[in-house]
């Protein structure tokens, strides 16, 4: 999970917006203004890797924009090896036999590649014909291996090897090449046509056989441009389809792949027999421009049916049912120059009266079961006519309301009767079906729940099929839809000052008919007397704002289409405050209380628009039990100040909900509620103030794990605790004694055994100066350190506190160290810790002792800037103090440690 957070200031709340514009193809996020400035992105994929943008903006000034790249760490594990051909791709050793193993992957970032034999003798070095080389032609991480000259002893299994070390906790990955002197690309060899027509309803079996490749190569069967059906069945090289469907047509390709070479594929064209929607045209003598049949000229019948495939189609012609002849005067055409692909003609030479009859079209695929489909055309000079297209009286302008039905109406006459063909006047715009071109039999266009978007002009046109090849009739028809009317605002927040005079308008954008019949002003639902209506909007002004006139103003504006509703929320009452980013890190009171303080900051929104803010209201509450309730005063807000309170005495580590609520002469506004919680830091950009790290929050204060021990520390309280873990072993809760506080500990269970340790090394601090002559810098006070610890078993290993310096780089020997025993009691040393001179980090080590309920845990760490309290290093060497709890069995004790090196004095 990728989490970004951009940190923005400014007043009023600025507006942000994520965008990716590198890497993969630029990706837009977030447009929405949120308050958190998080653009947070599950189970991310490496496509997302990139450049990405935090801009934003309030209106003043110019935008701020910030950006982070962001690399996607990744290692396939689907590595392939490849054998790819006896030749040199580079031109080189062409009398040589020479062998390719390509290893192919996609990783980031490459941090080691490596190729090795299973022959620990056979090295692979240049010398002895191998080399590495990194391919010409291919994109992304390959490498390749290249044996030259092949002798018996190459032929072996080869590794490839790849690792990011451990990156992201991205494991090493490497996959195994068998190269034997058998191994060859794969081959296959198809059972069936390349071009497969069968007929619908048939059974179909298609395999490719495998006649090459070693090792075995793998067959998978795919489709193009649809999967494969959910019914076909696969096994191994043959492919079944059970009583095939035009839908199952297509292209299906099986490839067979054994990771040497190219992959082997053949592909088959899989055509299912279909015959549909069969057509006919009348042409007069085109010669001479005739829209009738006259005796003596020339006269074309055409046959046109939609087949699969087209090219398969037989069309006979047949005269009072008795197949035609072709004679001087009959001329049959089987393909059509002058149509559409895959249409038949009969054409008549010379008319003549023997030449009125009934012709019949019959289209047919040869010896296949697929039914033939026919189609009569009876042929006298009264039986054809041309049609005759026209607009019923008040037919060309429909008016119909929003939401309704609609027909539209065309009427045709002729013999034959052509279809009607409806489409937009408009040509960009399509149908409302989505079609560009609608065929309706009798000129009935039926639409219905027809919106605002279909309004315009419709063109009806006779179709050129099942009629008369003649010049199109056309029309046009006028759909008016009406709506109720379109207002500006819809809604709209109005606060204003008491006692002030408050018009209120209310615009109409768009409205059909765009004649207002009717405006209607309310308030809280009662109607209001008065109101003007203008010819584009309604206003109504509120004389003087009063308590006894706040409300929801309502003003219905009305057509003969319906009516729409502009709403006004009027108020006097204050807006929100507007949190601020507060202070990330709470503010002690007092270390011993566990209590802290919070900074609340809050930006008051329009504080001008309504009257002055005399104060606020601030409610904070804790598992909704009130702990504060009161009036705070402040100073009178302006637009964009910072104001500020301090919440004292909550405790820690608890979170509060926080109600802050401005208040006026006209009473409370509106309210703003936030959670704060406890969190802390335990970096020291500065001079040691001091700070206790209660590992509170998952930040740790910026304590890390130690990337070199055997295991980690683990971050609990009592409501993340394993409730099956051994008894007696660990804290119950913190010392906070809260369910919430949280506190590190080393799990001694198993797998854990004797001996393993867990290092927990604290952040770096800015400590820097020379030391005097006893190990403590001349005039500079030690910096104390003091930590609480944890432990009930006899059985425990060893707590050791090490130190790491920035002259030394590593850790130094323990300067403190318990082993082997619970907490002693009172007051007793515990030995005069090492004198090591400066630190930067402080270690905690925890070792694993001889059984598994030697856990111990560790809170409350925290380092001081000022001496200890008495000088002695070696009377006073270290102190505990127990504080325990009446309802538990568990103990905690304060260890603070004197006499510590500079830097570390308690």
């Amino acid at each position: 999970m990728l989490v970004l957070q951009c940190l923005v200031k400014g007043h009023p709340r600025p507006q942000v917006r994520w965008t990716k514009t590198a890497g993969s193809a630029s990706d837009k996020f977030q447009e929405t203004s949120i308050f958190n400035e998080t653009l947070r992105i599950e189970r991310i994929q490496r496509l997302q890797g990139g450049r990405y943008y935090c801009k934003a903006e309030n209106g003043v000034g110019v935008p701020a924009i910030k950006s982070i790249r962001v690399d996607v760490q990744l290692c396939d594990s689907g590595h392939r090896t490849q054998e790819t051909g006896t030749g040199d791709r580079r031109g080189e050793h062409r009398d040589s036999i020479v062998r390719f193993l390509e290893c192919v992957l996609i990783l980031n970032p490459c941090l080691r590649f490596s190729w090795d034999s299973s022959r620990k003798e056979q090295e692979i070095t240049k010398t002895k014909g191998h080399d590495v080389v990194q391919p010409l032609y291919t994109q992304g991480e390959t490498k390749v291996l290249k044996l030259k000259n092949l002798r018996p002893q190459d032929f072996a299994n080869y590794t490839c090897q790849v690792s990011v070390r451990n990156v992201c906790d991205i494991p090493d990955s490497e996959v195994t090449f068998q190269l034997t002197s058998a191994t060859s690309p794969p081959s296959l060899r198809l059972s069936v046509n390349e071009t497969l027509v069968v007929d619908p309803g048939t059974d179909v079996t298609m395999s490719c056989d495998v006649t090459g490749g070693e090792p075995v190569p793998t067959v998978l069967w795919s489709r193009f441009p649809a999967p494969l059906p959910p019914w076909a069945q696969a096994r191994g090289s043959t492919l079944s389809l059970r009583r095939v469907t035009p839908r199952d047509a297509g292209f299906y390709s099986c490839t067979a792949v054994n990771n040497v070479g190219n992959p082997a594929k053949r592909t088959v064209n899989l055509i299912v027999r279909v015959l549909r929607n069969i057509t006919f045209q009348i042409t007069p003598d085109s010669n001479k421009d005739s829209e009738t049949i006259q005796m003596g000229r020339d006269l074309k019948l055409s046959c046109h049916v939609d087949a699969q495939p087209q090219d398969k189609v037989s069309y006979s012609w047949y005269k009072n049912s008795a197949p035609v002849q072709p004679s001087e005067s009959l001329i049959l055409l089987r393909s059509d120059p002058d149509m559409a692909p895959g249409t038949s003609s009969l054409e008549i030479i010379d008319m003549k009266f023997r030449d009125q009859a009934t012709y019949s079209c019959v289209a047919r695929f040869p010896g296949s079961s697929v039914p033939e489909l026919r189609v009569d055309v009876n042929i006298t000079q009264s039986s054809v006519t041309p049609p005759v297209l026209t607009v019923p009286p008040g037919g060309s302008m429909v008016t119909v309301s929003e939401g309704k039905g609609a027909e539209l109406v065309c009427l045709v006459d002729g013999k034959p009767r052509p279809p009607v063909l409806w489409s937009r006047a408009d040509k960009d715009l399509p149908m409302p079906s989505g079609e560009n071109l609608v065929e309706t039999k009798e000129g009935r266009l039926r639409l219905d729940n027809v919106t605002r978007n279909m309004s315009g002009s419709y063109r009806c046109q006779t179709a050129q099929y099942n009629g008369l090849n003649i010049k199109r009739r056309e029309a046009l028809v006028q759909l008016n839809v009406q709506f109720p009317p379109i207002v500006d605002p819809v809604f709209q927040d109005v606060r204003s000052k008491l006692f002030q005079r408050l018009p209120l308008r209310c615009s109409v954008l768009k409205a059909n008919p765009a004649r207002i019949e009717q405006a209607t002003w309310l308030l809280n639902g009662r109607r209001l007397p008065g109101g003007v209506v203008l010819p584009e909007a309604s206003e109504y002004v509120i004389g003087t704002l009063s308590t006894g006139n706040n409300g929801t103003y309502e003003c219905r504006i009305s057509n003969s289409a319906g009516s729409t509703s502009c709403v006004f929320s009027v108020s006097a009452r204050a807006y929100s405050p507007e949190f601020y980013y507060d202070t990330p890190t709470p503010i002690y009171t007092l270390r011993t209380s566990r209590n802290y303080t919070y900074d609340l900051q809050w930006t008051q929104r329009e504080p001008n628009a309504v009257d002055k803010i005399i104060g606020y209201w601030i409610s904070v509450t804790q598992k909704r039990q009130t702990v504060l309730s009161k009036q705070i005063t402040v100073k009178e807000p302006q637009k964009g100040s910072l104001l500020s309170y301090k919440i004292q005495d909550l405790r820690i580590p608890l979170s509060y909900e926080v109600r802050l609520t401005p208040i006026t002469t006209y009473g409370l506004g509106d309210s703003a509620t936030r959670n704060i919680q406890y969190s802390e830091a335990f970096n020291y950009p500065g001079p040691l103030a001091e700070r206790v790290c209660g590992f509170e929050d998952d930040r740790m204060c910026g304590f890390t794990q130690d990337q070199n021990d055997k295991f980690d520390w683990i971050r609990q309280n009592n409501l993340t605790q394993n409730p099956k873990r051994s008894a007696n072993t660990g804290p119950i809760k913190d010392r906070s004694n809260t369910d919430e506080g949280y506190y590190m500990y080393i799990e001694a269970s198993s797998p854990r055994v004797q001996g393993d340790n867990a290092r927990l090394i604290s952040p770096i601090y800015n400590i820097m100066f020379r030391e005097g002559p006893q190990g403590r810098p001349p005039g500079e006070p030690g910096c104390p350190l003091s930590f609480l610890k944890h432990s009930a078993c006899s059985l425990l290993g060893s707590l050791n506190v090490m130190l790491r310096g920035r002259s030394f780089g590593g850790t130094g020997p323990p300067v403190w160290s318990l082993s082997g025993k619970r907490l002693p009691d009172g007051n007793k040393p515990w030995g005069t810790p090492e004198e090591s001179g400066a630190f930067s980090q402080v270690v905690f080590e925890g070792v694993r002792g001889s059984g598994f309920e030697g856990d111990i845990a560790i809170d409350d760490v925290s380092v001081t800037k000022g001496r200890c309290k008495q000088d002695n290093p070696i009377s006073n060497t270290g102190g505990l103090t127990e504080q325990k709890e009446p309802h538990e069995l568990q103990v905690w004790q304060t260890l603070s440690m004197s006499g510590w090196p500079a830097g570390l004095g308690r």
